[in-house]
């Protein structure tokens, strides 16, 4: 039976047609067959086209993407991803780090590579707690201003009008869960 050379791209905004056009035309180039493509944030709680290219896949066949970050957010997912892939016979081809997991050479690659850009990750995230808490403690740092809360009262009074939370979040611009987190507080 012949193995399929499967794509995914996507990007995180709409806005980033350009760097979509691209990757579409990396992967055509690298032999994929059918391509999965999205436009949605890699924090998104469903990625669907990527949910839709995993349960495509199939023993023998090699999942391409254009860079790493366009495939997993964290090492922890990467993980996840690639364990999905190896179960099912699948590899994973990176094309901007010449990565083929096909190889024992390619694996080892995958996985060194995953961990430091999640130890750069964490260098990061502390150095901006330090630079958080050293700005909380000079009196210049006083967090986010929660946005929604300031909305409450228009919440409660759209709800007293009777309109739904949908007519709410649409009117207001907030979410939903805080259109039910001001009306659970505020019985």
């Amino acid at each position: 039976m012949p193995t399929a050379v499967v794509g995914y791209a996507r990007t995180s905004t709409v806005d980033q047609l350009a760097g979509l056009e691209a990757q579409l035309r990396d992967l055509e180039a690298a032999g994929c067959e059918k391509i999965f493509q999205e436009q949605v944030s890699s924090v998104a709680a469903q990625r669907r086209e990527l949910e839709r290219a995993l349960e495509f896949v199939r023993e023998g066949d090699t999942l391409v993407v254009t860079r790493l970050d366009r495939l997993a957010r964290s090492m922890a997912h990467l993980v996840e991803i690639t364990g999905k892939l190896s179960g099912k016979g699948v590899a994973l081809r990176v094309l901007s780090l010449s990565l083929d997991t096909s190889t024992p050479t390619g694996k080892l690659m995958l996985n060194l590579m995953g961990s430091i850009a999640e130890f750069e990750r964490e260098l990061m995230l502390e150095r901006q707690r330090e630079g958080i808490a050293k700005a909380k403690a000079e009196g210049k740092y006083k967090g986010r201003v929660p946005t929604a809360r300031r909305k409450a009262a228009e919440v409660i009074r759209l709800k007293n009008e009777g309109k739904t939370a949908d007519a709410i979040v649409a009117q207001l611009g907030i979410s939903r869960s805080s259109v039910f987190r001001i009306l659970r507080e505020n019985p």
